[in-house]
């Protein structure tokens, strides 16, 4: 029996990628168990410090997560705090396969900040390789 999968993504904001992400995918960010998060601090199994506020509701300060609603059991995208920014280029990158839209998806995602790096093909593949907020590679397909 195989494994499931999780893409964790290092970030200095999470809550704000997430929501990004989740709409260049046509996702959605997991919703906040706010009432959970709650009982928790005032059990001790938690700290005020563990969360924040984000769009006025009441997150975990560590990540934010995304998935395919409709399509339960997909790999999960989750978003994680770390205290330093990206300096170098990513290692491993998303593809979003978008088919013949490929143009029309770049044009939507630089209206939304994401810079175009590099376009590219080999054979039949062509792809476009673009940056999210906060310094992520990633290639449109």
């Amino acid at each position: 029996m195989g494994y499931g999968l999780q893409v964790v993504v290092d970030s200095s904001n999470p809550h704000a990628l997430a929501k990004w992400w989740a709409q260049t995918l046509g996702w959605q960010v997991e919703p906040s168990n706010e009432s959970f998060i709650r009982e928790m601090v005032a059990a001790g199994h938690a700290r005020e410090e563990d969360t924040t506020v984000f769009e006025g509701v009441l997150v975990w300060r560590a990540g934010a997560g995304i998935s395919d609603p409709e399509s339960p059991g997909s790999p999960r995208v989750l978003f994680q705090s770390v205290p330093e920014p990206k300096t170098v280029k990513n290692r491993l990158h998303l593809d979003i396969r978008v088919g013949d839209e490929r143009e029309t998806v770049v044009t939507q995602l630089q209206a939304r900040g994401a810079p175009v790096l590099h376009r590219g093909h080999q054979g039949p593949s062509v792809w476009i390789t673009m940056t999210d907020p906060e310094g992520n590679e990633f290639c449109v397909s």
